[in-house]
């Protein structure tokens, strides 16, 4: 059964693919539940991929964690789910996007991270995030359990019924996704 929101952006993305397709004088392509590329909460069940960023124990005047769902039928990979889940990521200056330095802004460049023997640390991105202080990449297939991720956001396959989580991971804490 398609839901009132479902259907509303695939009667949408139909016609605007309808509105282009007059602009080329080439036939429209039917939509798909991937066209939409519509976002829902993730409460219960999701039917497609569900998206986690979880600031963990970093202290914020605004909150930077989302739970939502990526409305697909198809597999994407992880770094699509996120961007079209609204999550920005930003590598660092040496890896690139092959390390994450930063998930919709945080941590900020400004903000005093502390670690475990009470000095502080920035993130500046240059390089590798600190041992005790970064994203960490988790994905939990249909069905499965949570695991550390063993490739990056631009190769992570993911499939209807995965989810994939950023977690911040500080002194430790937490040491994998709640459930």
């Amino acid at each position: 059964m398609t839901s009132p929101i479902r259907a509303s952006l695939l009667a949408a993305a139909a016609l605007t693919a309808l509105a282009l397709a007059g602009c080329t004088g080439q036939p429209a392509p039917s939509p798909s539940a991937t066209d939409a590329a519509a976002t829902e909460p993730a409460t219960g069940t999701c039917g497609g991929i569900t998206v986690v960023v979880d600031t963990g124990d970093l202290e914020l005047a605004d909150d930077a964690s989302i739970d939502s769902c990526v409305v697909t039928e198809d597999p994407m990979i992880a770094a699509d789910a996120l961007a079209r889940a609204g999550v920005e990521t930003e590598g660092t200056a040496q890896y690139g996007d092959q390390v994450v330095c930063r998930v919709n802004g945080v941590p900020q460049q400004d903000l005093a991270i502390p670690a475990a023997d009470g000095s502080e640390y920035y993130e500046s991105c240059e390089s590798m995030p600190a041992a005790f202080a970064y994203w960490a990449l988790w994905h939990k297939p249909a069905g499965g359990e949570w695991g550390y991720a063993q490739e990056g956001l631009s190769t992570l396959e993911l499939q209807p019924g995965d989810a994939v989580e950023l977690l911040f991971t500080l002194n430790d804490e937490p040491a994998a996704p709640a459930e």
